[in-house]
């Protein structure tokens, strides 16, 4: 029987501001949230680099391994290089285990991929160099077909010219954010369809579908086609097979 739990990335990315609550009160509820993780045998939580050290923390103490991830340049993807790999230097020393980058794909609409290669570049090494699992985040909803197929092979193609074999397993493409902003009803986060063109074109790259999965069903389907993990605010509702809230 899949263990379907072992594919969930456990998320809650809104800082305070968004979410009408206080720095200490986000704690908690990122603090509640691997506590879920931790008796559920969840893979990840997925947090804020803010509240990363604290989560460490608190998750060591519990004498657990469930893996704690963050984003980087979230959620626009704008940050310069130098910003991300701040940011990013910022949260390993914090503890984190995986990095979640959001490439900058609005660089990569107007044509400038030498920024983004650059950048996807610069920030692996890092990852590399401290042995962190990285996702590159490509916000299919702010992509056509074609760019999402462009753009993920792109990745695949710069992970294998510059890294060796070994590191290509820990180099994800991951679809969404789940913040950006869709017209007209449109999925803003993984859909089948757009997750199957990933896959179609990551070629040795593992993908990761984020924001939308939200039913055991939809879990399992996105595993069939073929993903590696699951980012998701509904975790818990899919382990238990309940329906989910609105979120990510």
């Amino acid at each position: 029987m899949m263990n379907i739990a072992q594919y969930l990335d456990s998320t809650y990315l809104k800082t305070p501001a968004q979410s009408g609550l206080s720095d200490e009160e986000t704690l908690q509820k990122d603090k509640d949230m691997a506590q879920e993780a931790i008796d559920n045998g969840i893979f990840a939580v997925m947090i804020r680099p803010d509240y990363v050290s604290e989560i460490k923390k608190y998750i060591q103490e519990r004498n657990s391994n469930v893996v704690v991830g963050t984003v980087i340049g979230f959620y626009e993807g704008t940050y310069s290089i130098d910003e991300k790999l701040a940011e990013a230097s910022k949260a390993i020393a914090d503890g984190a285990d995986e990095l979640d980058f959001v490439i900058n794909y609005n660089a990569y609409l107007k044509g400038n991929i030498d920024l983004v290669k650059k950048e996807f570049v610069s920030c692996m090494k890092l990852c590399v160099q401290y042995h962190k699992i990285a996702k590159w985040i490509i916000e299919i909803a702010a992509l056509n077909d074609q760019q999402i197929a462009d753009l993920t092979k792109k990745i695949s193609s710069w992970a294998e010219e510059n890294f060796s074999e070994n590191d290509l397993s820990r180099i994800f493409v991951k679809s969404s954010t789940g913040f950006y902003k869709t017209t007209g009803g449109k999925p803003n986060g993984a859909t089948f369809e757009g997750v199957k063109i990933m896959l179609d074109n990551a070629g040795k790259l593992p993908v990761k579908a984020a924001g939308g999965v939200k039913t055991l069903g939809d879990a399992e389907k996105m595993i069939a086609l073929g993903v590696k993990r699951i980012g998701t605010s509904s975790a818990l509702a899919i382990i238990k097979n309940q329906s989910s809230p609105e979120g990510y």
